[in-house]
C-alpha cells in the first residue's frame, strides 16, 4: 500500500440511522420553503447558530441571520423567477446531501456584472447536518464560475481544463513514479 491513509468520514461515523426520516422530512421542507422564496420564517429549519460553509465566491456565513443577510438577500436580489431543482437527494442518519441545479432569471448585479435578463443554470452541491430537527451545519458548492460563463465572463481566461476536452491544448501528466529497486539491482 502506498499513499496517506488519513481518517476518513469522521464527522458521520457515529450517525444514528434511526433518524433517517426525520432528517429527510426538515430538508424537503426547507427545499420547499426556499422555492417559496421565504427568507424571514425560513428558521423554521434552521438552528439559530448554525454554520453554511460555502466555496469561494459564496463566503461562509455563521447563523442564521447571517445566512439571511449575505446569502439569501443578496441571492434573491441577483437572481429572479428562481426555482430550486434538486436532481438526486441522499439521507443517512442526520446526515442529508443533494446536487442539483437552481433555475433563475439574471436581474440584479452578480459578482460585479451588470444584470442581463439571461436565464441560468446554477449548479450545486449541499450536505447537511440535522439535530433536533434543524440544520446545523451546510456545506455547499456553488459552480459560480459555470454561472459567470453563462454571463459572458470567463474566470479561468481560457486556461480552465475544459481547452483539454475540446483537444485545443494537450493535458500534462506527472513524471513517472520512481521504480522500487529489484534485488538484481541492488546487487
Amino acid at each position: 500500500m502506498t499513499g496517506a491513509r488519513p481518517e476518513q468520514a469522521y464527522l458521520s461515523a457515529d450517525t444514528d440511522l434511526s433518524k433517517t426520516a426525520d432528517t429527510k422530512a426538515v430538508i424537503e421542507g426547507m427545499v420547499d420553503g426556499l422555492n417559496d422564496h421565504r427568507i424571514g420564517d425560513i428558521g423554521e429549519f434552521f438552528a439559530q447558530s448554525f454554520r453554511w460553509m460555502g466555496n469561494q465566491g459564496c463566503g461562509t456565513k455563521t447563523g442564521l441571520q447571517e445566512f439571511q443577510d449575505n446569502w439569501q438577500k443578496p441571492f434573491q436580489a441577483a437572481f429572479g423567477d428562481k426555482v430550486c431543482v434538486d436532481e438526486a437527494r441522499l439521507f443517512m442518519g442526520e446526515w442529508a446531501a443533494a446536487f442539483g441545479r437552481q433555475e433563475a432569471v439574471h436581474r440584479g448585479e452578480f459578482m460585479g456584472i451588470a444584470p442581463t435578463g439571461k436565464r441560468v443554470e446554477i449548479r450545486y452541491m449541499d450536505f447537511w447536518k440535522v439535530i433536533d430537527g434543524k440544520i446545523v451545519d451546510n456545506w455547499v458548492m456553488v459552480d459560480f464560475p459555470h454561472v459567470m460563463a453563462q454571463l459572458g465572463v470567463d474566470v479561468f481566461d481560457g486556461q480552465g481544463w475544459e481547452r483539454y476536452d475540446r483537444g485545443d491544448d494537450t493535458a500534462p501528466a506527472p513524471p513517472p513514479a520512481p521504480q522500487p529497486a529489484t534485488d538484481a539491482q541492488e546487487n
